[in-house]
């Protein structure tokens, strides 16, 4: 089965993950591609699908959503995944509890009735060139810190799963 693991990413570190879950999806014998979702142009020529955007402000990035609402009708007979890629585990404090809370908020703001069948809120690398001098200081006051906060290993646990549903093992 072709597996597109497609993704928007403003930074790249969700064409990293994206590029990681096409690997571990590989070696679990899946014939999975890691895409820009702005750069395919036939989404039926997949089987199955796990999709993923960079999250800024509360939603996915206008390519992936774009993607989105002009595949709807061939994803909505395809298996599909989705992920979103922020910054909860960047977040201290108080508003570490915020991560959490932005989940059901990514999902909601997607468009149409995407019947997916798993979604996960993945950290990224966050880096003070991403944002603009004030939003830095902002960040910082919010208890923000700079870093990678990718959990490899919880990526890799989710590809495991998504694998297991596609091979049947």
């Amino acid at each position: 089965m072709d597996v597109l693991v497609g993704y928007a990413t403003a930074h790249g570190s969700t064409r990293e993950i994206a590029a990681h879950l096409a690997r571990q999806l590989g070696r679990a014998g899946l014939k999975a591609e890691a895409r820009d979702l702005a750069a395919v142009d036939d989404a039926d020529a997949y089987g199955a699908f796990v999709l993923g955007s960079a999250v800024h402000g509360q939603a996915w990035l206008e390519p992936a959503k774009a993607f989105l609402r002009a595949n709807l009708d061939v994803l909505a007979t395809r298996p599909v995944w989705i992920f979103s890629v922020g910054m909860p585990a960047a977040l201290r404090g108080p508003w570490k509890r915020m991560g959490p809370q932005e989940e059901p908020l990514i999902v909601r703001a997607l468009p149409g009735d995407l019947p997916y069948r798993g979604h996960r809120l993945f950290s990224g690398v966050v880096r003070p060139a991403q944002l603009p001098l004030a939003g830095r200081v902002v960040f910082r006051l919010m208890g923000g810190r700079f870093g990678d906060f990718r959990d490899w290993d919880a990526i890799d646990r989710w590809a495991a799963g998504i694998a297991g549903e596609l091979t049947g093992d």
